[in-house]
């Protein structure tokens, strides 16, 4: 059992342990057709049930979700994390963006931060992420954080397109 959260800062973030307080702009992002690429819109109990799932990652595997939070502001923008259990087939690097903080390179900042964190200090050989073919702004952060699609991956939804991260060669 692991329960240690962490806390960290990339150059404009920093990412954070998840609050209560969290949930409320959590949800309403699940409740919008912005997470149609998760399989949402989602009701309050499926939110607040991955809300908890991101959470408990933390405890059974060592990793799991946390928020992003500007530095200048200290508004929460989204969430990143590294997503495990039953219904995941590999380890998952995840992001989400509440709207009006795209394509400032927030999701690509954290996602990056996040890889570098599992890299060093989890040890972690691989990742995946699952992207919905609809969903450019994704497809983009995969990329830039140096995925490549992985055809033979497994995954949940047939339609997604996984792109695969592994560490960086020594």
């Amino acid at each position: 059992m692991y329960e240690g959260i962490v806390t960290f800062n990339t150059e404009r973030l920093t990412l954070r342990p998840q609050s209560l307080g969290d949930f409320a702009e959590y949800e309403m992002f699940l409740a919008s057709d912005r997470s149609a690429g998760m399989g949402g819109p989602y009701d309050k109990r499926a939110a607040w049930g991955m809300f908890c799932h991101d959470h408990a990652c933390w405890s059974f595997y060592g990793h799991g979700a946390l928020m992003i939070e500007l530095k200048a502001t200290k508004a929460c923008i989204g969430q990143v994390g590294i997503n495990h259990g039953p219904l995941f087939p590999e380890k998952e690097l995840g992001w989400l963006l509440y709207e009006g903080h795209e394509g400032k390179g927030y999701a690509s900042e954290a996602a990056a931060g996040m890889l570098d964190w599992a890299w060093r200090t989890r040890k972690l050989k691989t990742l995946v992420s699952y992207v919905d073919p609809d969903n450019l702004q994704s497809h983009a952060v995969a990329k830039r954080i140096g995925g490549t699609v992985d055809p033979a991956a497994p995954r949940m939804d047939a339609e997604d397109i996984v792109y695969r991260h592994l560490p960086p060669a020594v």
